[in-house]
């Protein structure tokens, strides 16, 4: 999901990403237009006769909301940590506080704090989150189940993209009810973003007790996975059996949570959609923490703070007013050192990862002709301008628009997942399983041109295309059943294979296969592999 207008547009000399301006919950389908439809189908939970009238978790009792069209109940708004507000903010999560009585858990929490969602591009209302709740107080999460007490089902823990500006839990395309009903406990989860999730200062960092400053989000999904293991029993859930999911920014943030020591030992698997920090993004950089911290010094400067006290007094809506960018951030502890170097010597956590991208994710809006791509190509590449231009012709001003749309999708998508896969394989300590969406989603003629864009994947994988106001066919119906189930699969065994399904190999850097998600699934030879190849060669 990307929070901001993310142009990769072309001039005579370089391609440069230009943040057009802040979208704030442009959680590439952080929230739909259609909230109340989230409940059509759910009533509160009374006396039904079985365990989940109540559960007990750590801090108290609480209560959910059970389908009226399924076996599933939902638990929404639960507390894992207490709010990071006033002296909290700007530091890790802390437990949340016990309560007497029994917590109705029957909406969601306040989505995190971020500018009013606007739509843009093809991301229409339905890719937002609800315009309220926003708050600094967003530390919850929700689950979805259809298992008893001690079950040891599979969980799958959502983690929601936003180029970690924007975003929340409460998407409908998020919804966990169509994933549960496959037999696994669906967990989604509400982190801080922007200036709230990875502000690093000097004295936040001396305050810390670690030394380190500004990965708040990260920590923050890191809390919850430990609540996951402390409470999801009571859920159903296998505390053992924990995988972790995300898009764009949410993938990034899996791949983080990959690299991370501090995260050990709280999932075993991993599955990445559309983004990690193995290469380096033009459009998103962990910043190392002397830098972040220097930003910080500005930020406290730009509202007129001169001490930690006063920038936790000064109003959300200023905060967010005053420029800066924020990303993960090598702070020696929850990152030790960047995810290339800790991928590099192989001190990753160890899991089956699946990981992949989509056939058209750019955000190329502004196209050089051209005469002018091919110069851009001969002052780049140099004796390598041909090879480029073979994988990125440009014969004619249309081909170079294509060429383009193509070179930013790997450039920002589809060259860190290969990398992650490439290096994954060749150590041969984890399976490591890679897709490539190439569906063109059903639309108007106002939004086909997108394609198989960016997020558009998401509804298929959570077999949730009822929350998509979409023509669809029968055949993008069959398809997300398909993809659902090689998700579960992976979640419940780290292999996506079962009966009933074309076999999706491993894969590896003799023979790159991939299974490629159209109008089916099928097995090949990944597409653009030489051009990734090529390009993998001259990207750090």
């Amino acid at each position: 999901m990307i929070a901001h207008k993310l142009l990769y547009c072309v001039n005579q000399t370089h391609y440069q990403p230009i943040v057009m301006r802040k979208l704030s919950a442009i959680a590439l389908y952080a929230a739909f237009i259609g909230i109340p439809a989230l409940f059509y189908s759910f009533k509160t939970l009374k006396t039904t006769g079985n365990i989940f009238d109540t559960i007990k978790i750590e801090t108290g009792l609480i209560s959910g909301i059970k389908s009226d069209s399924s076996d599933v109940i939902a638990y929404k708004g639960i507390p894992y940590a207490t709010p990071p507000v006033g002296n909290l903010r700007w530091k890790a999560p802390q437990p949340a506080k016990p309560w007497q009585g029994v917590k109705h858990c029957d909406n969601f929490g306040p989505s995190p704090m971020q500018a009013k969602p606007v739509p843009f591009m093809v991301y229409t209302r339905e890719f937002l989150i609800p315009e309220q709740p926003i708050s600094e107080d967003c530390l919850y999460l929700n689950v979805w189940t259809k298992a008893r007490h001690g079950a040891k089902k599979p969980v799958f823990v959502w983690i929601y993209g936003g180029a970690f500006t924007s975003g929340g839990a409460a998407v409908p395309i998020y919804d966990g009810e169509a994933m549960a009903q496959k037999g696994i406990i669906f967990v989604s989860i509400n982190y801080r973003v922007g200036v709230f999730g990875f502000m690093a200062h000097p004295e936040l960092t001396k305050e810390s007790g670690n030394n380190a400053s500004g990965n708040y989000a990260l920590l923050d999904q890191i809390a919850a996975l430990q609540w996951i293991k402390r409470n999801i029993t009571a859920f159903g859930g296998d505390p053992d059996n924990v995988t972790i999911a995300g898009q764009s920014a949410g993938s990034i943030s899996v791949n983080c949570l990959v690299a991370s020591p501090v995260s050990k030992g709280l999932f075993n698997k991993a599955i990445a959609e559309s983004g990690s920090l193995l290469v380096d993004n033009p459009t998103m950089k962990a910043n190392d923490l002397k830098d972040a911290e220097q930003q910080g010094i500005k930020l406290a400067d730009a509202v007129h703070a001169t001490t930690l006290d006063e920038l936790r007094k000064v109003p959300a809506e200023d905060l967010m007013k005053a420029p800066g960018r924020y990303s993960p951030i090598v702070d020696g502890y929850v990152l030790p050192e960047t995810v290339a170097q800790i991928f590099a010597e192989g001190k990753q956590n160890n899991v089956p990862v699946l990981t992949g991208w989509n056939a058209d994710e750019s955000f190329v809006t502004s196209f050089a002709n051209k005469d002018a791509f091919i110069q851009q190509a001969k002052d780049k590449y140099g004796a390598d301008a041909d090879e480029f231009l073979k994988y990125y012709p440009a014969n004619t001003d249309e081909e170079a628009i294509r060429s383009q749309i193509k070179l930013s999708r790997d450039i920002i998508f589809a060259l860190s997942g290969f990398k992650w896969a490439s290096l994954q394989s060749s150590q041969e300590k984890a399976p490591i399983y890679v897709y490539y969406f190439a569906r063109k989603l059903p639309a108007t003629p106002e939004y086909a041109k997108y394609g198989a864009f960016h997020t558009g994947e998401v509804a298929y994988v959570m077999n949730n295309l009822k929350f998509l106001d979409r023509p669809w066919k029968l055949v993008d119906f069959q398809l997300a059943s398909l993809m659902s189930s090689y998700w579960i699969n992976f979640a419940t065994n780290g292999n996506p294979n079962g009966k009933g399904l074309p076999v999706w190999q491993q894969f590896n850097t003799q023979s790159y296969q991939a299974m490629v998600f159209d109008n089916g699934a099928v097995n090949l030879e990944l597409p653009d592999k030489d051009e990734l190849l090529f390009m993998l060669k001259r990207v750090k």
